[in-house]
């Protein structure tokens, strides 16, 4: 039987990078031997990526918080049963573009649903799987924010809401990274892109 692979995580607010880094250090992990997916959430299989337009679609205000917070763990049951445990079990690294943590923040930091409870729907509908690292990509919130609205797609519901909303998130980023130093660690996400990645593979350099 291979050795179990690796689930790293990509987290932060908008605008980070995170998707252009989930790649990127998909690649240079490549480079380096490793079999490599690269996911996303919500999304990643049939069933999350139904959910996801579900979820990202409509107004601001088309779900309560208690309502995304099941459609995210529904999402990512599905997700993490077809997908990313497959990988692991084959011995690849998954490189997912947010998971856990980010229903932690958005709907356990500013939608206010108890992090006991978005746990216990983690544990039902993926057995309590948690990334091996999570790298929290922290930039100046009004810098990430204007990068965001820089972009030349729409945002999505979750993304378009205000700043306000936004800056509770990352506090919410910040306290998890606080509590839980050993799986999540703190990268900036300011300057060139390839310097970025560098920081990414330094964050993971510890993992066996």
């Amino acid at each position: 039987m291979p050795e179990r692979g690796r689930l790293v995580s990509l987290e932060g607010g908008e605008g980070v990078g995170k998707s252009t880094q989930t790649r990127a250090l998909a690649e240079a992990l490549r480079l380096r031997g490793h079999v490599v997916t690269v996911t996303r959430e919500p999304g990643g299989s049939a069933g999350a990526e139904a959910i996801r337009r579900l979820l990202l679609e409509g107004e601001g205000d088309r779900w309560n918080p208690g309502a995304e917070a099941l459609l995210f763990a529904a999402a990512r049951a599905d997700h993490v049963e077809r997908l990313i445990r497959p990988a692991l079990a084959r011995g690849e690294w998954v490189v997912c573009d947010r998971f856990l943590d980010s229903s932690l923040a958005y709907q356990g930091g500013e939608g206010r649903i108890a992090v006991d409870d978005l746990l216990r729907l983690h544990e039902v509908g993926s057995g309590g799987l948690l990334p091996d690292r999570t790298l929290l990509l922290r930039m100046d919130d009004e810098a990430g924010l204007e990068r965001a609205l820089a972009r030349d797609e729409k945002s999505d519901r979750i993304g378009g809401r205000d700043a306000g909303y936004h800056a509770q998130v990352a506090m919410t980023f910040d306290a998890l990274q606080r509590n839980f130093p050993d799986r999540i660690r703190s990268v900036d996400a300011s300057g060139a892109r390839g310097e970025v990645t560098e920081r990414l593979l330094a964050a993971l350099a510890d993992l066996p």
